[in-house]
C-alpha cells in the first residue's frame, strides 16, 4: 500500500486498496446490517435530493413574487448545484480526515436547517445566499456516500445497493418537487419550504440510527493537499472515467434543463396549468425510483454499455415526444426522459467506483463534480435558450445532448480496456 505525504511533509497513514480479493467483512446482501443501510441510504438521498430540486416547481412563483426572469428564477436551482458541485470535491477528500458517517449526517442536518432559513428570507438575494450556501453544506452527501457503497458493500451486490440510493433521491426529488408544488396552492412556498426542512432534518436523524459503522475506511490526519491533487490527476488520466464524467454532465444537463423550463411552458399559454396540475408532472419521478433498482440489477447481469446506451436512447424519444402540442404526449416524453435518466445514472454512478483504481472516494468527487455542473451550467444557459426560441429550442439542445450521450456509451467498453 503506498503512502501519503501530509501537507507539513510527515507520511500519513496509506491508502486502502481497492478491494480485497475476498468478500470476508463486507456487508453482505439479505443481511440485517444490508437492509439498515439500504434503508439509511434511501433516507440519505431522499433527503438531499428533496432539499435541492424543491424548488423547481416553484420557479414561476419565485419569477412572480420577486419580479425577475426565468433565467433569473433558475438561479436559485443553479447556485444550490453550482455550490454543490465545488464543496463535493472538498467533501469528497476530506471525508477521509473527518469520517464518512458523521460528515453525511452533519450535511444532511445543516442543509435542512439552512431550508428554513431560505424560507424565512425576506428578500431575492438572500435566498439565493441561503439556497448556495444549501448546496455547499450538501457536498457532504453524494461523494461520500458513493465512497461509502464502495467501500463497504459486497462487490457482486453493489449495483444493486446503489439502485436503492439513487432510489430514494428519485423519490426524495419527486416527492420535494411534487408536495412543495401542491402545498403552495394551499399555502404559502415560505411555509412549504420550512416544513420540507423539518422533514429533512427528522430523516437526518434516523439515517444516522440506521447507517452501520465503516469496516474499510481508514482515517488519514491532514489536509494533504499533494495527496488529493495527485489522486484526483491520476482519474483524469483514466479514460474510462473521463468518459463516464461526460455522460453524467450530459445525463444532468438534458433532465435538469427539461424540468426547469416545462414549469414556464405548462403555466403559460396555451396550457395555463395550475401549480398543483403542473407538480403532477413531477410524479414521473416514481418511473425513477422503479427505473434505477431495476437498472442496478441489470448492469450487474449485463454490463454497463447496453444499460447506458438504452437509458439516453430512451431520453432522446422522450423529448421528441414532448415537442408534441399535446398535453398527454408531453407527460409521456417527460416519463420517458426520467425512466431513461434514472437508468443512465444509476449504471454511471455505480460504475465510477468499480473502474476507479484507488482513492474511490476522490473518483466519485470528481464525477459528481462534473454531473452537478450539468445541472448549474446548462440549467441555468437553458434560460437564455428557453426566452430565445422556447419549446422548439430547449427540444433541439437536449436532444443534442441525448445523441451525444448514446454516442459515448458505445464507445465505453473501448475505453475500459485503454
Amino acid at each position: 500500500m503506498a503512502s501519503s505525504l501530509l501537507l507539513d511533509g510527515t507520511a500519513a497513514v496509506p491508502a486502502l486498496p481497492d478491494r480485497p480479493a475476498a468478500t470476508a467483512g463486507f456487508i453482505r446482501h439479505g443481511t440485517r446490517e444490508h437492509r439498515r443501510a439500504g434503508l439509511a441510504l434511501f433516507l440519505l438521498g431522499f433527503a438531499s435530493f428533496s432539499l435541492i430540486y424543491c424548488v423547481q416547481p416553484l420557479l414561476p412563483a419565485f419569477a412572480k413574487s420577486f419580479g425577475v426572469s426565468p433565467a433569473e428564477s433558475s438561479l436559485v436551482l443553479s447556485l444550490t448545484t453550482g455550490f454543490l458541485a465545488v464543496s463535493i470535491l472538498l467533501a469528497g477528500a476530506f471525508s477521509q480526515a473527518l469520517g464518512r458517517r458523521g460528515l453525511m449526517f452533519a450535511s444532511m442536518a445543516g442543509a435542512a436547517v439552512l431550508n428554513l432559513v431560505a424560507a424565512l428570507s425576506p428578500s431575492w438575494h438572500g435566498l439565493l445566499a441561503a439556497r448556495a450556501l444549501e448546496g455547499f453544506v450538501l457536498g457532504g452527501v453524494p461523494a461520500v456516500a458513493m465512497a461509502w457503497l464502495a467501500e463497504e458493500i459486497e462487490p457482486a451486490h453493489l449495483g444493486r445497493t446503489m439502485g436503492l440510493y439513487v432510489g430514494g433521491t428519485a423519490f426524495g426529488a419527486m416527492i420535494g418537487r411534487v408536495g412543495l408544488g401542491v402545498a403552495t396552492e394551499f399555502m404559502s412556498w415560505r411555509w412549504a419550504m420550512g416544513g420540507l426542512g423539518v422533514i429533512c432534518l427528522a430523516a437526518a436523524l434516523g439515517f444516522l440510527a440506521l447507517l452501520p459503522p465503516s469496516r474499510h475506511f481508514e482515517a488519514r490526519r491532514g489536509l494533504a493537499f499533494r495527496f488529493h491533487l495527485s489522486a484526483w490527476a491520476r482519474h483524469l488520466r483514466n479514460r474510462a472515467l473521463l468518459r463516464l464524467y461526460a455522460i453524467g454532465f450530459l445525463l444532468t444537463s438534458l433532465f435538469v434543463t427539461l424540468f426547469n423550463y416545462s414549469t414556464f411552458r405548462l403555466t403559460g399559454a396555451p396550457y395555463g396549468l395550475g401549480q398543483t396540475e403542473v407538480s403532477l408532472i413531477f410524479l414521473a419521478y416514481g418511473f425513477g425510483i422503479v427505473s434505477s433498482s431495476l437498472a442496478g440489477r441489470l448492469s450487474d447481469r449485463y454490463g454497463r454499455r447496453p444499460l447506458l446506451t438504452v437509458g439516453f436512447l430512451l431520453m432522446l424519444a422522450g423529448v421528441l415526444l414532448t415537442l408534441s402540442s399535446a398535453l398527454p404526449l408531453i407527460a409521456c416524453g417527460i416519463a420517458l426522459v426520467t425512466t431513461g435518466f434514472f437508468i443512465g445514472h444509476s449504471v454511471a454512478s455505480g460504475s465510477v467506483g468499480a473502474l476507479a483504481r484507488g482513492h474511490k472516494g476522490h473518483a466519485t468527487s470528481l464525477y459528481l463534480l462534473i454531473y452537478y455542473l450539468g445541472a448549474s451550467v446548462t440549467g441555468a444557459v437553458g434560460g437564455w435558450v428557453w426566452q430565445a426560441g422556447g419549446w422548439p429550442a430547449i427540444g433541439a439542445l437536449t436532444a443534442g445532448f441525448a445523441l451525444l450521450g448514446a454516442l459515448l456509451s458505445r464507445g465505453l467498453k473501448a475505453a475500459e480496456a485503454a
